[in-house]
């Protein structure tokens, strides 16, 4: 497993929490807070666009 920082969770109103996390290589990640050790890797600029889709609330029922 990858050494992975996490970022403090964000959770959206009545849904589950979520963590960001970056790796030394700069790859990013992403998981359901207290799951981790089951993660989602892809580049940042595709994490970095469903995030910003789950917070207009145009994806939040994917989490």
């Amino acid at each position: 497993m990858p050494d992975i920082r996490w970022e403090e969770p964000f959770c959206g109103e009545g849904s589950a929490c979520f963590r960001i996390g970056t790796d030394d290589r700069g790859r990013a990640y992403i998981a359901v807070a207290g799951t981790e050790d089951r993660y989602l890797t892809d580049t940042r600029d595709a994490l970095r666009a469903l995030i910003r889709d789950i917070k207009a609330g145009k994806a939040d029922h994917l989490l």
